[in-house]
């Protein structure tokens, strides 16, 4: 199994995200770090905690897909720097895929002082279980000939996860661990709950209705 995580400017937790995968990589899975440009000391932090640590154009997309690229392991896991997968991931996993599923996701938590953020997770949680979508926050996951069968993430600043979900939904319906990965709140406490709320909310909306995701972004940012 191979893990990518794409990163930039992370400095600051890098290390307790690699670190919690130590357990992973004693029993053979290996971490890629794809840095698209960090300003800190990111790589430097990556170097002893990581099997690798390359250098890919900025764009979570554009990392994670040069992460991929290096063809190690059978089974993708792409999981975001501030994002703890929960223990025995692998396990859960790689029973899922030979369940005969073909990609899936975890439940997530996140972590955060207000408590309308339980409420966030668990409608994230349910709506990716009547959709068949998963986020970048929930660690997707899936077997390497399905990531080239779709033909990668598409290049794209916003939305890479969406639209990755709806090419593999095709292929089949994604495994939905209840085993929760652990993600920062720190986006929704810097802007405001209620308001990254309706500001993620309106942004899907106009995704779903056709609008690109390059100026998507720019209302993001």
């Amino acid at each position: 199994m191979c893990i990518v995580v794409p990163v930039l400017n992370e400095a600051q937790g890098i290390q307790a995200t690699l670190q919690a995968l130590a357990p992973l990589r004693q029993r053979g899975a290996r971490v890629v770090v794809v840095d698209g440009g960090s300003q800190d000391d990111t790589r430097a932090l990556a170097q002893a905690h990581a099997d690798a640590v390359i250098e890919g154009l900025r764009g979570r997309a554009l990392q994670m897909n040069a992460g991929a690229a290096l063809g190690w392991g059978e089974a993708l896991l792409f999981l975001h720097a501030d994002t703890t997968l929960p223990e025995r991931a692998d396990a859960h996993l790689l029973q899922a895929l030979s369940q005969g599923h073909v990609w899936g996701r975890f439940d997530v938590r996140i972590d955060g002082r207000p408590r309308m953020l339980a409420v966030v997770a668990a409608m994230m949680n349910l709506r990716s279980r009547w959709t068949g979508i998963a986020t970048g926050d929930q660690a997707i996951f899936m077997r390497r000939e399905t990531f080239a069968q779709v033909g990668c993430f598409a290049p794209q600043p916003l939305m890479e996860d969406i639209d990755m979900s709806q090419r593999l939904r095709a292929v089949g319906p994604p495994a939905c661990l209840r085993q929760r990965v652990l993600t920062s709140g720190r986006r929704w406490e810097q802007r405001g709950v209620w308001r990254t709320i309706v500001l993620m909310w309106r942004l899907r909306w106009r995704y779903w209705r056709g609008e690109s995701a390059h100026s998507l972004a720019e209302d993001y940012r």
